[in-house]
């Protein structure tokens, strides 16, 4: 079983999150799992998420990413209906296949109970989606090392987070993609901990606060270009779990 991501990037008008909140699930998830999803996500940066500013949103002028979908496939080269269902939507999109790893689920953190609602449901708090890129001149294999092995256990340490996923992007699977190496998604137990520095880094005070940014930024530093990151706060929904 293999996993594909699709991105969609839109505008950030006033209620276009809502509509495309329920585009996507009520017309594009059926379809979706009517061409044979294994599992189903989608990510949304609809009003429930908007309340929280996005961490590194994009510059002026340039689109944001406004959703994701992740859909688990048999195998990724017969995705033709997948696709025509995102294009359907009528945003801007780009796929991309990827290796997910699991670091972080709900319940394996001191910040949030083990999850108990249903598929389909909005999962509790918000989820920061962050498009992130290899240094130039990093050679591959001390990225993964730097990400995995350095960046996610110190992340960890210093944030509240209840889920975290990595999708390292194996390669696009569309023409004219947007380069990304890296899709991650990051859940935290309300929007105050995204929009508030002293929760979003642990922090009991300014001086504990302004040590936690210059760890983080030391480790961000060395295992990505954070000239190109990208961040989007989006709603959760779990619409089929893999098995």
């Amino acid at each position: 079983m293999e996993k594909v991501v699709y991105l969609l990037w839109g505008t950030d008008g006033p209620g276009q999150g809502e509509a495309l909140r329920d585009r996507l699930l009520v017309e594009t998830a059926p379809l979706l799992l009517a061409a044979g999803a294994r599992g189903l996500g989608i990510n949304i940066h609809d009003d429930a998420a908007a309340v929280a500013p996005s961490p590194m949103p994009a510059p002026e002028g340039e689109a944001p990413h406004c959703a994701e979908i992740s859909v688990w496939v048999d195998s990724y080269d017969r995705r033709r209906d997948f696709e025509r269902a995102v294009v359907a939507v009528g945003l801007p999109w780009a796929g991309y296949l990827v290796v997910e790893s699991l670091y972080e689920d709900y319940g394996t953190t001191p910040h949030g109970p083990a999850r108990h609602w249903p598929d389909g449901a909005r999962s509790p708090g918000v989820l920061t989606v962050a498009l992130i890129h290899r240094p130039e001149g990093l050679a591959y294999r001390e990225w993964i090392d730097r990400w995995h092995g350095t960046q996610s256990p110190l992340s960890a340490e210093l944030q509240p987070r209840t889920r975290y996923v990595r999708n390292e992007v194996v390669r696009a699977l569309t023409d004219g993609a947007p380069q990304v190496h890296g899709i991650v998604e990051e859940a935290w137990p309300s929007a105050a901990h995204v929009a508030d520095p002293l929760l979003f880094y642990k922090a009991a005070s300014k001086d504990e606060l302004n040590t936690n940014i210059s760890r983080m930024l030391e480790s961000v530093n060395a295992c990505l270009d954070l000239g190109r990151l990208r961040s989007a706060t989006m709603s959760e929904y779990l619409v089929k779990t893999v098995a």
